[in-house]
């Protein structure tokens, strides 16, 4: 990967570009642990939509961003690992910002508010005993780290203990600046029962989304592309050989300046990046979600159904779909291997590690 961010992606190629975000990571990695949170940080508040496309999703606060529901703003988003159970974690991100004032205000009195934090988890790679998953104090220590800088990738918070397919799965991010200045960048946790790479190039599906000198990838060898076909790591406890949960869930950010529905209709939009990327997509076992935010900072965007709306919404839902699939890629080439899931390069480029 090119160490310098690409032309036409922002200064960091990643989601941080969008001013008004950041991010943290808590994770735990070890002999006995795989599992971590990430989190997307706007403490000043964004609009915000949502779409869930797997059929086994673990999420919660997605009723809130029904665009004809009370609540405008959300103040973060939560990905984690533990499944369900790590869902809990968006109660240390809550009270991180209530305790600094962000949220939702319902009374008079500065610490009288609610934070509105939208969360989606995924399974993480079992490593030891039932139960080491994220809770609160991995969500508050995540916002403790938050940073505006470029986020760490790979095996880091709710990628710590992510698969894709047979390979180890992480945290990517990547950004893009439209020609009006724009910004658009995807943060994703790939943790798919689809596969991210071709088994016939032993390339990742979507590495020609990449911008220009994003990627530094050449074909791997005919004979590391045949021993790869035979790899398929993925168990579930059972010990049947196929995973049966998996999810790849994400945030998209812009600061376009538009409301809940247009977040709406970017998430639709960055799910088509997932499509891209991860094949097959969207699967039963799957609980693929992302989120949409717009911190409302880039002047200029008309309003619904004024003149070029509809072309800006456009724009931004094309970026959405190439942001998250460049996301992905990241996400997997940065990826180390764990137990006995390899990353990308060890499978495929071992001469590189």
């Amino acid at each position: 990967m090119a160490d310098s961010p690409p032309p036409g992606a922002g200064p960091r190629n990643a989601i941080t570009d969008v001013p008004g975000v950041t991010v943290g990571h808590r994770h735990r990695l070890d002999e006995r642990w795989a599992t971590g949170s990430t989190v997307v940080l706007t403490p000043e508040g964004a609009a915000a939509g949502v779409d869930v496309r797997g059929a086994g999703p673990g999420t919660r606060e997605t009723d809130v961003l029904d665009p004809d529901h009370l609540v405008q703003r959300v103040h973060g988003v939560l990905l984690g690992g533990g499944s369900a159970y790590g869902l809990s974690a968006a109660d240390g991100v809550m009270r991180w910002l209530a305790e600094r004032g962000h949220g939702l205000r319902v009374g008079t009195t500065p610490h009288e508010v609610v934070p509105i934090v939208p969360a989606a988890v995924l399974f993480d790679l079992p490593m030891g005993d039932w139960g080491r998953r994220p809770d609160a104090t991995f969500g508050y220590a995540a916002c403790r780290a938050r940073t505006s800088e470029k986020p760490a990738e790979g095996n880091v918070g709710a990628g710590a203990g992510a698969v894709a397919g047979a390979l180890k799965g992480g945290v990517g991010t990547a950004s893009v600046v439209l020609a009006d200045g724009t910004r658009v960048a995807a943060l994703t946790a790939v943790n798919s029962s689809g596969s991210t790479v071709c088994p016939d190039t032993g390339l990742p599906w979507a590495l020609s989304s990449g911008l220009p000198g994003e990627f530094d990838l050449a074909a791997p060898s005919t004979e590391r592309i045949e021993a790869a076909r035979g790899h398929d790591v993925r168990t579930d406890r059972s010990g049947t050989g196929v995973s049966p949960l998996n999810t790849t869930i994400g945030v998209v950010a812009t600061d376009a300046g538009f409301g809940k529905p247009e977040c709406r209709r970017i998430a639709v939009a960055a799910h088509d990046g997932v499509a891209r990327a991860v094949r097959p997509a969207h699967g039963m076992t799957d609980g693929d979600t992302v989120f949409a935010l717009d911190t409302g900072q880039s002047a200029g965007t008309p309003a619904a159904g004024e003149a070029g709306w509809v072309k800006k919404l456009d724009a931004v839902c094309t970026a959405a779909a190439e942001v998250t699939a460049r996301s992905v890629v990241h996400a997997v080439l940065a990826a180390e291997s764990v137990a006995a899931v390899p990353c990308y390069g060890r499978l495929y480029h071992p001469e590189r590690e």
